[in-house]
């Protein structure tokens, strides 16, 4: 979001965010801070809950009040609930004369539940009920287009893809500080992301290496307590440290190789921050992230220690060698520049515009 509202900024266009005040902390109040004097609507934060309950008719109430004082021309709803409010907020504007596009991106969101699920099934319907209020969805990733059609069916509105982007300085390359780890985690602290099952490979890939191997856990969430109790379960306490939130350039001088362990995904972006610093990485290919890669790449695994645990093996046996594995930083940057993601987005805005 940074990315994108300051690539908007320089194009000239008058920006504001409207997002959840209950998450985030020292980081993401720091980097609020930052952006909020070149934001010509502003950021106004409200609380917003992540699942469905009693308490969205006021979260609701209160961002509507808060979107209709901004009158925006474009309103792009990021997630499932941001691209639920977008919508139907946009709609009720309409309704009022206002002349409003509205986009939705649902970066994985309600895309995760299992279409077979009493709830998946709900979730589904909802979004194919949401669709007649939509003027265009943009997708991070080819994966993320591909599950919608299969989940909730074909768009029956404009949509794009329309990769996530980078600044230039993000492909600046990272080296790792003398006294650095093996292994880096950063990430939210929920299962989805993997965080436990990048401790168990942990505790599988030490013996096999001869050694224990070090490794820094960056981030933070409401299972942060259990991970630490695995790690202490697991003997580990002498080998594993936990730091909170932090920008990932910082984080990725902190050990050799980064490990992105997640369940599922759309489009991450940690995986994108890792290759443009020209850190050596093992990801597994879920979502959007062979897309990075291409498929096949040896730097891919499935969600599973055992297999996770071979990869860290291999790679730390030759740090070298794996290097080599990696993406070309120039075709990297060519695919996935903010640049490239603010012009498309900006033509996608201009075709709802139109209409």
């Amino acid at each position: 979001m940074r990315d994108l509202t300051e690539a908007q900024v320089a194009a000239g266009h008058s920006v504001g965010i409207v997002c959840d005040s209950t998450t985030g902390g020292e980081l993401e109040e720091h980097l609020f801070a930052q952006m909020k004097d070149t934001l010509a609507l502003s950021i106004h934060r409200t609380p917003m809950q992540r699942h469905v309950g009693p308490g969205d008719l006021a979260s609701a109430w209160r961002t509507y009040r808060i979107i209709k004082e901004l009158r925006p021309d474009v309103l792009h709803g990021h997630g499932a609930k941001g691209g639920a409010y977008a919508r139907l907020f946009g709609s009720l504007l309409r309704v009022s004369r206002s002349r409003v596009a509205r986009l939705y991106s649902p970066h994985g969101g309600s895309l995760h539940y299992d279409e077979n699920t009493a709830t998946g099934k709900l979730f589904f319907a909802l979004e194919r009920l949401m669709a007649r209020f939509t003027d265009c969805l943009l997708f991070v990733s080819d994966y993320e287009r591909r599950t919608y059609r299969r989940k909730v069916g074909e768009p029956p509105v404009a949509n794009a893809l329309v990769y996530n982007g980078l600044r230039a300085a993000e492909f600046e390359p990272v080296a790792t500080r003398s006294d650095g780890a093996d292994l880096l985690y950063i990430g939210m602290m929920r299962d989805l992301k993997g965080p436990d099952i990048f401790i168990d490979a942990l505790a599988a890939a030490g013996p096999r290496l001869g050694r224990a191997l070090r490794a820094i856990m960056v981030g933070d969430g409401d299972d942060l307590p259990r991970y630490r109790a695995q790690v202490k379960r697991l003997g580990l306490e002498d080998h594993v440290r936990f730091l909170p939130p932090m920008p990932a350039r910082e984080a990725f001088a902190l050990a050799a190789l980064v490990v992105v362990p997640s369940r599922a995904e759309a489009m991450p972006y940690t995986v994108l921050e890792t290759l443009a610093a020209g850190k050596p990485m093992i990801a597994t290919a879920v979502g959007g992230i062979p897309e990075i890669f291409g498929p096949g790449s040896p730097a891919l695994t499935r969600p599973d220690p055992a297999e996770l645990a071979d990869k860290i093996s291999q790679a730390l046996a030759n740090p070298a060698a794996y290097r080599y594995l990696m993406p070309d930083g120039a075709s990297l940057e060519a695919r996935f520049g903010a640049d490239v993601m603010a012009a498309e987005i900006e033509k996608a805005y201009f075709a709802a515009l139109d209409k």
